[in-house]
């Protein structure tokens, strides 16, 4: 367990093909920080439905960029990409919202800018 934020970057190509990598981060930094396993399950959906929803099935053009903080009790990630062209707003499917809504304390899908983000928040359990 950390006592002090910490902070991890992944900076990827935002091809589907590759989301596995940012799973696998958030799953190592979520044991690391003493989640239970179904609390890295947790995780592990909730960034897998939400890089999916910025990068699709086929891919975009571009960099996706993950953040992970490490926080005493916590992992916040967020995710970023500025994939040009005209972009749709991200919205997740219904399915999607309401997984995410059981998986993670918080979770957000928006847009700033040309750029489209994700950002969701796992309290790590109390005991």
């Amino acid at each position: 367990m950390t006592s002090t934020h910490e902070e991890v970057r992944l900076t990827m190509p935002a091809v589907p093909q590759l989301l596995r990598v940012a799973r696998l981060t958030a799953a190592g930094l979520a044991g690391r920080l003493g989640f239970t396993f179904d609390e890295i399950e947790d995780v592990k959906i909730a960034v897998d439905e939400l890089c999916f929803a910025l990068v699709g099935t086929k891919g975009r053009d571009g960099d996706l960029t993950v953040t992970y903080r490490l926080l005493p009790d916590a992992l916040e990630i967020e995710g970023r990409g500025a994939f040009g062209g005209a972009q749709p707003d991200p919205a997740p499917s219904e399915l999607s919202a309401q997984i995410l809504a059981a998986v993670v304390d918080e979770h957000e899908l928006d847009r700033d800018g040309d750029e489209l983000r994700f950002r969701l928040r796992k309290q790590r359990s109390g005991g």
